[in-house]
């Protein structure tokens, strides 16, 4: 009998949902294809600098998957299964003002932290909770009826939940725990066959899909399942050439000259899918519903808060023009605002603080400039110019609530309803790490560390001491 390290479950974990997955939803498989044939094609024409975000083998290999849980509790619980597989909440993302159509979720998500971890298999999973009590969506009333109906479902068995404990707190488990544990996760997550009860999966409907989707039925399920591809414009074109219709746009940054940014994605649109209803009359009958879909991801540079502020000024800029009549595309103009905003290379990204970057010495430059630099005080920015020091691209491993919001949003069928003269409910990271039971790391810190370290280490290698680039703050032009 052999023990089974976190990595080697989550990897096991990771495959098994994918393996079920493509049952429950063929055209998944289909976009599997065509994401593997997309990254063999482009790591063919592109050679080595296709893999400055990561190998090939890791990013064809790299999945994020989505679901959606209706309470605290749940959201606990989900924590503790996932920490069996070496996943914590990184990030907060509140998905309620982040879309036009109705969506009463707050999420984080749960992946490896650690780099060597990451690289190893870096499977993800973007989790959201319903706002139950939230008063824009939800009345006194209908907030009772919620909390009754998710407290007497139970989404994951106390087996798996003891089971998840121990390979948590032993950083593994033996084949047959193992084993038993990956049955148990990935039935958790399968589409169940329970009848759903119409009136009330109606009612939540008129407030939010998304709402029913959570509310609305006895368990939770894989709402999508995304694979990483190293060009999501290729991808999109091919799918719809296979005639499978894909929304509207690629979401996040558009496609343009300078270095890829943290995070684009696009879907196919949710399939009707079979379910058996149960009517008011009690009879039981055939259905469907479109509440799952096909995501896809490119993954770009992590940027720093002042990177990620620019970002974020550039998306409001875009929505201006567009509104005030200065273009009517939304990808041409955000390509336009990109252009006059952002560096064109990735050397440029990095002196000017704005993305995240390990740095090792250049030893053939170092030998060349025959300079001695031990004992003397430089700043990373000279390093960099002299090229000294190289800079290289840490890959964003988060999500954008926007991004996220405008995939569920282009997925729904109608955009529910909200009462904006309530308070809305206060949610934050800090919420958020009380309901988890453990601390919802910063992404920005986590990837500060990456960065420090390789900085500490060349200060090491050049017995120097380096001031960092100024990483906060950005102006738009």
């Amino acid at each position: 009998m052999s023990f089974q390290q976190l990595w080697q479950l989550r990897a096991r974990f990771a495959l098994s949902l994918s393996e079920m997955y493509g049952t429950e939803v063929p055209a998944y498989n289909t976009l599997v294809d065509v994401s593997t044939e997309v990254n063999r094609d482009f790591l063919k024409a592109e050679g080595a600098d296709a893999e400055r975000l990561g190998s090939i083998e890791r990013v064809t290999a790299e999945r994020h998957g989505a679901i959606r849980v209706g309470s605290p509790e749940e959201m606990s619980q989900v924590a503790r299964v996932f920490a069996a597989f070496g996943m914590y909440p990184v990030g907060f993302y509140d998905l309620r003002d982040a879309a036009k159509s109705s969506v009463p979720v707050v999420s984080t998500a749960f992946r490896p932290i650690d780099k060597e971890e990451l690289a190893k298999n870096p499977f993800r999973v973007f989790t959201s909770m319903l706002a139950a009590d939230d008063p824009r969506f939800f009345d006194a009333d209908l907030q009772k009826r919620l909390r009754e109906f998710i407290n007497n479902r139970t989404l994951f068995p106390q087996e798996l939940l003891e089971l998840a404990d121990k390979a948590a707190a032993n950083k593994g488990l033996e084949d047959a725990e193992a084993d038993r544990l990956l049955e148990m996760a990935t039935a958790s997550f399968e589409l169940s066959d329970d009848p759903v009860d119409y009136a009330w999966y109606k009612e939540l409907e008129a407030i939010s899909a998304v709402a029913a989707d959570i509310g609305g039925v006895t368990s939770t399920h894989i709402n999508h399942l995304t694979p990483r591809v190293l060009d999501i414009d290729d991808l999109y074109r091919r799918m719809e050439e296979r005639g499978i219709t894909m929304i509207d746009e690629v979401q996040g940054p558009p496609a343009w000259e300078g270095p890829d940014v943290l995070l684009r994605q696009t879907s196919f649109r949710a399939l009707d899918e079979k379910r058996v209803f149960r009517f008011e009359d009690g009879t039981v009958g055939p259905g469907e519903l479109r509440v799952r879909f096909g995501e896809v991801e490119q993954r770009g540079i992590a940027l720093t808060p002042k990177g990620r502020d620019l970002y974020d000024k550039m998306v409001v800029e875009t929505d201006y023009r567009l509104s005030s009549g200065q273009g009517s595309v939304r990808t041409e103009v955000a390509q336009q605002v990109w252009a006059e905003n952002l560096p064109r290379t990735e050397k440029e990204l990095a002196l000017a603080g704005l993305g995240f970057f390990t740095y090792t010495v250049n030893q053939q430059a170092l030998a060349n400039a025959g300079e001695t630099y031990s004992g003397r005080r430089l700043t990373l920015a000279e390093l960099i110019e002299a090229e000294v020091v190289t800079a290289h691209p840490i890959v964003y491993e988060d999500f954008l609530p926007r991004s996220a919001a405008g995939i569920f949003q282009s997925n729904l069928t109608d955009k529910g309803s909200r009462d904006d003269a309530q308070q809305g409910t206060d949610y934050d990271i800090t919420v958020m790490s009380e309901i988890v039971g453990r601390e919802v790391a910063d992404p920005y810190a986590l990837y500060e560390v990456q960065q420090n370290e390789s900085i500490a280490l060349v200060e090491k290698q050049l017995g120097a001491t380096i001031t960092p680039l100024e990483t906060r703050n950005a102006a738009l032009t």
